[in-house]
């Protein structure tokens, strides 16, 4: 449970074609996203490639600070995972791993969902922790949803939502 009393579903469904399920533990086919140096750089700032460890690392982590989801669309009848998404009031990182699916809207539909599931749990403010400056896709996507530039970083800026 990494928001303290709150039971993280299994499925968010988005629409009929979109969904985010649950992190169970199983990643071996997200590797592949972080040996993409672009991927990285948007990820970490750095074209540093993950190691299976660091993978591993970094999903223990995301899981224990909030809702760990992959975003998994229908491909030939079956959902696919082509990125993950990590929830919480204090940040949302979203990657679309896959690069084919990267421009066509899902990120939008994505954090729409999480900015409603915001609103189920009675927050009155989301924070995306940090943006950079590079990122002018995910910046336009956070901000065509309504999050506004409250703070500089070192890199970029922090978000927040509202809501």
């Amino acid at each position: 449970m990494a928001i303290d009393g709150v039971a993280q579903p299994a499925i968010l469904q988005i629409n009929d074609e979109i969904r985010l399920r649950k992190y169970d533990g199983i990643y071996d086919f997200a590797f592949n996203w972080y040996q993409d140096e672009e991927t990285v750089y948007f990820v970490d700032g750095v074209k540093t490639l993950y190691s299976q460890e660091k993978l591993k690392c970094m999903y223990e982590y995301l899981d224990s600070h909030g809702e760990l989801y992959f975003i998994e669309v229908i491909e030939n009848g079956i959902y696919k995972p082509i990125g993950d998404v990590t929830f919480w009031r204090e940040d949302m990182p979203i990657v679309i791993g896959e690069q084919s699916y990267r421009g066509k809207g899902i990120a939008r539909k994505v954090i729409s969902r999480l900015i409603e599931r915001g609103r189920q749990l009675g927050y009155d403010c989301l924070y995306v922790n940090e943006i950079y400056t590079y990122n002018t896709a995910s910046r336009k996507c956070f901000e065509s949803l309504g999050f506004q530039a409250y703070e500089q970083t070192d890199k970029g800026q922090r978000f927040h939502l509202k809501i």
